[in-house]
């Protein structure tokens, strides 16, 4: 299994579909909380409940999330020889890909 990506991006692209859900979580988190303190966005105007809230909620999945990435890139990491200056940026925007992808197209 020497230097195959496509394992690495098939495992990164499979675990960016669930990783929609940690990315947006904290897409709202950044824009109604300290982006919208600096004046680069504009708050919901109807999010009077704070962001601790979200926070709570938000703080387990993204964690479970994170955590589960790193246990599947480190076994096959194992299996790659690249470079980790080049492995990890591109596990990382594999992983991206389906939100940016969402972003884009929706």
């Amino acid at each position: 299994m020497r230097k195959q990506w496509w394992i690495a991006a098939g495992a990164n692209l499979l675990m960016g579909v669930p990783a929609v859900v940690p990315v947006w979580l904290l897409w709202y988190i950044a824009v109604n909380g300290p982006l919208a303190d600096l004046g680069w966005t504009l708050r919901d105007s109807s999010e009077d409940d704070g962001v601790l809230v979200w926070v709570v909620l938000a703080a387990p999945v993204v964690t479970v999330f994170a955590l589960l990435w790193w246990l599947v890139n480190r076994f096959v990491r194992r299996r790659n020889t690249a470079a980790a200056r080049v492995y990890w940026p591109v596990c990382v925007l594999a992983t991206l890909f389906p939100s940016f992808a969402l972003m884009i197209f929706l």
